[in-house]
């Protein structure tokens, strides 16, 4: 059996998102499916988000708790590492996806195991560990739900909450009863679309994964830096199992998950569930500090993950995306994923969150990774809705400002110049001529009316590179006069002192 990819490849071999975004848009089953599944969960979250009367005073918190985190998160990182290792577990530290997949290799093979079985993990997704294991010849099990009907299914995420949103019952028995037997317990005979069934049929499938494993590895939603305390929230319970049941846990998290104290993460035991599921509180909430003997794994490892983290941090207007809890409450309400789907977005990191965090965690040197900063109609939906105050639309403005001008950037610690990207020379004209007109009142006046003279011979669509604008817009039409002629015109400047 191949192993099924779920991570973030580098340079990413998938198309620029416009492209992507193009066959997406023409899959009926797959718009019908995102249309059904974004509108009831946005519906239900904005329901249990009303319940809260101090919702804007928790969201301020989590932002002014995520802000004070990033800016002394060496402090903090030092501090966890710490505490862990006085609860008796084991920190190592990961610079980048390769030496990640590496040290978690290595300390599964040490155990003498060839299989893990996973907790839900974005951190794991994002470095390709399944590829990893398996190229190593360890063979890595999904136990929730989602995302074993991704593996199973040879495919790719395509949201963070619900990895297999893009899939319908229908899609999904096929896929249990054609995929199972290959990976373990084959599907039961005769077995329908019907939740119930599909659930229990995951559930016989993974029930002797869960018994046999030796090894488990997951990601954290939090790390609780003053007692180095790891926290997972789900809502099935598989995640529970992967935690308690082996001997040796091995738990891949990036280092901008950390919190000060329990304090800190009570704000977001209320937000995170609320935005994501549009629940009250996490049907499961896992939390262990290091090992005890006699309850759960016997070894407990670490890893902390870099991976572009620190480049992002150095950037004083995209770091804000590092406040990011991965609720997905920005997917929900986007136009643009609604439409396009994750696999648009070529990234473990789908959506408003994956088009500002992918380019800075993987640069903008790729063409998918240039593109994902315009996949965006920065109606600011996703801003309103995220539970820590991510500005995105400010994040997407920057970043493609980078994209076209280039300029300074730090990648692996190091301060670089970035080159502009290709295919954007016509667009830094143009701004230059925009720059030199709107500073100088004599040449946009005359402009204006020359435009306005000239209107009845404006084609409806722009030539060259100004065809990607106006294939899918309409160019709007230029007024018979300008502002300014007909202002003097019909009031003389008489009531401009008013």
């Amino acid at each position: 059996m191949s192993a099924t990819f779920l991570g973030m490849p580098g340079p990413p071999a998938f198309p620029a998102f416009p492209r992507a975004a193009h066959d997406a848009v023409r899959d009926t089953t797959l718009r019908g499916n995102l249309r059904h599944a974004t509108h009831t969960i946005r519906a239900k979250r904005a329901a249990a988000v009303a319940e809260m009367p101090d919702w804007a005073a928790l969201r301020e918190a989590g932002r002014q708790i995520k802000d004070h985190t990033l800016r002394h998160l060496d402090r903090y990182l030092v501090q966890a590492e710490e505490a862990v290792t006085a609860a008796g577990g084991t920190v190592h530290w990961a610079a980048d996806a390769e030496e990640a997949n590496r040290i978690v290799a290595s300390l599964v093979k040490a155990t003498g195991e060839r299989e893990v079985v996973k907790v839900k993990s974005m951190a794991t997704q994002e470095i390709g560990l399944n590829e990893a294991l398996e190229a190593g010849g360890i063979r890595a099990y999904e136990t929730d739900l989602a995302e074993l009907i991704v593996q199973l299914g040879h495919d790719r995420p395509s949201h963070i909450l619900v990895p297999a949103i893009h899939r319908n019952r229908g899609e999904i028995r096929d896929v249990f009863r054609s995929e199972m037997g290959e990976w373990g317990r084959p599907a039961p005979e005769g077995l329908t679309d019907a939740p119930a069934e599909l659930a229990e049929a995951a559930r016989l499938h993974l029930r002797e994964k869960f018994l046999r494993a030796k090894v488990g590895v997951s990601g954290a939603n939090f790390v609780v830096a003053e007692t180095g305390t790891l926290v997972v929230v789900e809502s099935e319970g598989n995640g529970r199992m992967c935690l308690t049941l082996p001997e040796t846990l091995i738990s891949v998290v990036g280092i901008e998950k950390i919190v000060p104290t329990w304090r800190d993460l009570e704000v977001f035991l209320q937000t995170l569930p609320r935005s994501s599921t549009a629940e009250r509180m996490n049907p499961y909430t896992s939390m262990w500090t290091g090992t005890t003997d006699g309850d759960g794994p016997r070894t407990f490892h670490l890893v902390l993950l870099d991976n572009g983290r620190t480049d992002t941090l150095a950037d004083e207007v995209g770091r804000q995306a590092l406040r990011c809890i991965r609720c997905s409450a920005c997917l929900n309400v986007c136009p643009v994923y609604e439409r396009a789907g994750g696999h648009a977005y070529g990234s473990v990191y789908p959506g408003p969150i994956g088009a500002i965090l992918s380019p800075q965690l993987r640069g903008t040197a790729s063409e998918i990774d240039a593109s994902l900063p315009y996949a965006s109609s920065l109606c600011g939906a996703c801003y309103e809705v995220c539970p820590v105050a991510i500005d995105i639309p400010e994040v997407l403005v920057h970043l493609r400002e980078r994209v076209v001008e280039g300029g300074p950037v730090t990648r692996a610690g190091n301060k670089v110049l970035l080159k502009p990207a290709k295919g954007h020379a016509a667009e830094r004209a143009a701004m230059r001529a925009a720059r030199w007109a709107l500073t100088r009142p004599a040449a946009l006046r005359g402009g204006q009316r020359l435009a306005s003279r000239t209107r009845r011979f404006h084609p409806r669509t722009l030539p060259g590179p100004g065809r990607a604008w106006t294939g899918t817009r309409d160019l709007p039409p230029v007024p018979a006069e300008p502002f300014r002629d007909w202002w003097q015109r019909t009031h003389g400047g008489k009531e401009g002192a008013k």
